[in-house]
């Protein structure tokens, strides 16, 4: 049974899935008050518990306190509940890069009781539209650095009547800064339900019109006092950093909820390259890293040649599968673990991963404390350990897709199932196979993807790899790897040969990839995220 409501305007609750189409939600030890507002957990309160002098963010040339961050986001609710007539429960898109601006602003909409979206910045005019319609959401606080995709769409739109703009650098110059400062430092925080929906994270994956998952505010504090607390133990000290965008959950969590939930503080880049990364670990010695195995390579390099990292005790890794040589790389080079897991939009953040005292080379680890899985076969009953098959999970997160008939897919007898093909050792620890739509069916083998990727990249001559199965009329399909050379190394038959023999030496022979395609470059999103689906054109 769903708690009390401070919304208003009760669109999202109108438009959680059937409760017979829920996940199981298993909530013990997961307890908080029927009244609860994330954003006063992570900012007022945080000052209520002495931290007030602690530095909460990092951006833009600024470091800004717990007590700097409290009073700014109070004054911005002040703005968008008197000016903006934000009412609680209605939508507030957000449009930025990551900086200290936009978790103020996502802060404060959640204060003023408002379902916040957060969107990445490379978003056009169309793809906010699908985004905007399907949320009906009437008000967005942009960066405008970045306002001319969203007025674009505000133009056409039926919902969208409010845009303002905010200073998303340190000068605070923008109508919404301006307003703010008009405003005190004391916000009425609305008591919103531990069950009101706080945050809905839109998903597309490679296809299909975008999907909405909901998150009620329970949960965003769920996954720090969950993993970010079991797993990597944070504490007041801890400087994070990363490369994930805050429009995404991953990046939202590691970036902004784990931080502020214990008093830690979070440097935030616009631009997370892994040389703005390198120089960020060595300038503010941040303890607590999140990105892609892809940035972690180039940082393995960076250090061949003098960067310092040793100031990094967590280098978490998600996104994309960690290979074994990346992981062994790093083990040699710090002496530490670098935690792979795996999340999901609709699970809010990672349920999977390695551990500082339990961790193996090319293994996902075992489930976040409350959270419980199973790999199921074909026909949807328990794989034998050591077979491939689909991944099932539930815990006190879930997939609820917003008005969406697609959630029926994706909770299936109180299980989220959740696109991923994984093998269980003997030992209960997790291994990552594949997407479920990049397993590679030849000639009757199920290959995955991730397993020959991993022994091309323990060659010398490769530097980054993706392997896709391409049609093929003998076999159904065939293993196809695109490759980006080592410096030093060119495209020949040559090497092909020699990658295809390294390759059966390394794993079963028949995995070995037919094709081979070197380029300069693989198609990624912001996160470093290697996206396959395009080189199957």
């Amino acid at each position: 049974m769903l708690g009390p409501t401070a919304h208003s305007d009760t669109f999202t609750r109108d438009n959680l899935p059937p409760a017979d189409q829920w996940p199981d939600f298993l909530l013990e030890g997961f307890d908080y008050p029927e009244r609860l507002n994330a954003a006063v957990e992570l900012t007022d309160a945080m000052v209520e518990k002495g931290f007030g002098d602690h530095i909460a963010l990092i951006g833009n040339g600024r470091r800004r306190t717990y007590k700097e961050l409290s009073d700014w986001t109070n004054r911005l609710a002040n703005v968008l509940t008197e000016d903006l007539g934000v009412k609680p429960g209605n939508r507030v898109l957000i449009r930025s890069a990551n900086n200290p601006a936009m978790v103020a602003c996502w802060l404060a909409a959640t204060k003023a009781g408002a379902v916040v979206v957060n969107t990445m910045p490379m978003l056009r005019a169309g793809e906010l539209a699908a985004i905007v319609d399907k949320a009906e959401i009437s008000h967005a606080l942009c960066d405008t650095r970045l306002m001319d995709e969203l007025v674009s769409c505000a133009k056409t739109s039926d919902f969208l009547t409010s845009v303002v703009g905010f200073d998303g650098t340190s000068n605070h110059d923008a109508e919404l800064d301006r307003l703010a400062l008009e405003k005190p430092v004391t916000f009425d925080a609305v008591e919103t339900g531990r069950d009101d929906v706080a945050l809905l994270g839109f998903t597309s994956g490679t296809t299909g019109s975008p999907k909405a998952t909901m998150h009620f505010h329970r949960d965003l504090l769920i996954i720090a006092d969950g993993y970010a607390r079991e797993v990597l133990d944070v504490q007041p000290e801890d400087i994070f950093v990363g490369s994930p965008p805050l429009a995404f959950t991953f990046g939202l969590g590691g970036l902004a909820i784990f931080p502020l939930r214990f008093g830690a503080a979070a440097t935030l880049l616009e631009n997370a390259s892994p040389p703005n990364l390198i120089e960020i670990i060595e300038k503010y010695k941040a303890t607590v890293c999140f990105t892609a195995p892809t940035a972690y390579r180039v940082m393995l390099q960076a250090m061949e040649e003098g960067a310092d990292l040793s100031s990094l005790r967590a280098a978490v890794s998600a996104g994309e599968t960690l290979p074994a040589p990346v992981y062994d790389e790093w083990m040699a080079k710090t002496g530490k673990p670098m935690l792979d897991g795996i999340g999901a939009t609709e699970m809010l953040h990672i349920f999977i991963t390695n551990r500082f005292t339990d961790h193996k080379p090319a293994c996902t680890g075992k489930p976040v404390s409350g959270y419980q899985v199973r790999v199921l076969d074909a026909d949807g009953n328990e794989a034998p350990r050591g077979e491939i098959g689909r991944l099932a999970v539930k815990g006190p997160t879930g997939c609820r897709y917003m008005a969406d008939e697609r959630q029926k897919t994706y909770v299936q007898d109180g299980w989220n199932v959740t696109g991923d093909s994984f093998v269980m050792d003997e030992e209960g620890y997790l291994h990552f196979a594949a997407r479920n739509d990049d397993m590679i069916i030849s000639s009757g083998y199920n290959i995955a993807g991730p397993e020959v990727e991993a022994a091309l990249l323990a060659h010398e001559a490769v530097s980054e790899c993706a392997v896709i199965g391409a049609p093929d009329e003998a076999r159904g399909q065939i293993v196809e790897a695109h490759v980006v050379l080592t410096a030093g190394h060119m495209p020949s038959d040559a090497l092909v040969k020699l990658l295809q023999d390294h390759v059966k030496a390394s794993i079963a022979p028949y995995k070995y990839p037919r094709s081979v395609v070197f380029t300069k470059a693989l198609p990624k999103t912001e996160t470093g995220k290697i996206q396959r689906f395009r080189l199957k054109g």
